[in-house]
This record gives structure tokens, sequence and C-alpha cells, in this order.
């Protein structure tokens, strides 16, 4: 009958507990690198988010591609670095958007706002978008401070943050966030009106 030592029981338990947290360690970094954790304030983004919804934030998405329409981005403030918004990708480089009658045009064309956005009737352009930028609004048109209302309508692409992936809180909101459909807190909302 051979005897183990505790000795030995006891230098694995520590390096075991000593691996696991230098992984803890690295994992938070890594997804500090990665994904930035938001609160949206304000209605700017209703009815597809609501105010004081936690959404995760893909830092990365833009490292090797450039936002698309229908995109919902986080980026910082025009003119306030300390404060970051919330709002969706209408317009990239090269193309001319134009407002007339509820309707958003681009390129001449209206395009199809599958993420159902509340309109207003304020006119706006033509604007051209300068390479480098894109054109944002919010999905509550009437109550959200974007490329219609800035100086530079032209958002640099550099200032966003990253691109919005899924809402976590609340739960009714749960999702990932796709570019061609209304946000989580529409489909929640709209659950439970059913």
């Amino acid at each position: 009958m051979t005897e183990t030592g505790v000795g030995p029981r006891i230098g694995a338990l520590i390096r075991d507990v000593l691996e696991a947290v230098a992984l803890a360690v690295v994992l938070f970094f890594v997804l500090q690198f990665a994904v930035q954790s938001t609160v949206v304030e304000g209605l700017s983004m209703a009815p597809n988010f609501v105010d004081g919804e936690w959404v995760l934030v893909n830092k990365l998405a833009y490292r090797s591609a450039q936002p698309s329409r229908g995109d919902v981005v986080v980026f910082h403030a025009p003119g306030e670095t300390d404060k970051d918004y919330i709002k969706r990708v209408i317009a990239t480089a090269g193309e001319t958007v134009r407002i007339r009658d509820q309707v958003v045009h681009v390129d001449g064309r209206p395009i199809d706002e599958l993420w159902q956005p509340r309109s207003d009737a304020t006119a706006f352009g033509p604007y051209t978008v300068a390479p480098g930028r894109v054109f944002v609004m919010g999905d509550n048109r009437p109550n959200s401070n974007d490329s219609r209302s800035w100086p530079d309508a032209g958002l640099p692409v550099d200032s966003i943050v990253g691109k919005v992936w899924i809402s976590v809180w609340p739960p009714r909101t749960f999702g990932l966030v796709r570019s061609d459909s209304p946000g989580p807190a529409s489909r929640g909302a709209a659950a439970a009106e059913r």
C-alpha cells in the first residue's frame, strides 16, 4: 500500500487555482479589447431599443470591414468625446441621402427600412457622404440628434466604437441585433401584444 503525500495535492491545487486566475485575467483583457457593454439612454432608437437597454458592442466588427446600411453602431458623439451615441447607418461613403415626405432616398431610390423606424416630416438633403464617413439616424426620427442636425452630417468612421451585437437586458429585448430587421425590443413588444 502506497501513501500519497498531502504536499503534492496542495501543490496541484495551488497550480490549478493560479491557472484559473491567469485564464480569467486573460479573458477579461481580451473581452475588454473586443467587446464593450453600453446602456441605451433616451428614446432616439425607439421602438427598436428602449431607454435603459443594455447591449454588447463588437469593437472588432470594423477592423476588416466597413459599416453597412442598417448596422446599429455606437460612436463617440460629435463634439462630445466623453459621450457615446447609438444610431443606425443609413448611407456610406459616396452615397447621396435625401429625405422627403417621410421617405429616405439613397442615390435617388427609396430604401427599404426593414427596421421600421418612426418617421417625421422633416426634409433633408441632398447630402453626399464623404470618404471615411457614414450618415446615421435614430430609429425614432422625431426624437433623434443625428446626422441630419450636425454641422457636418457625415460621421467619421474612426469615431465608431463598434457594431451593436446583442441585447442583454431587459429580458424581453434579449437577442442578436440584426441590420435587416427591427431590434429585439420591437420583437419582444410584438410578442407581448400577441
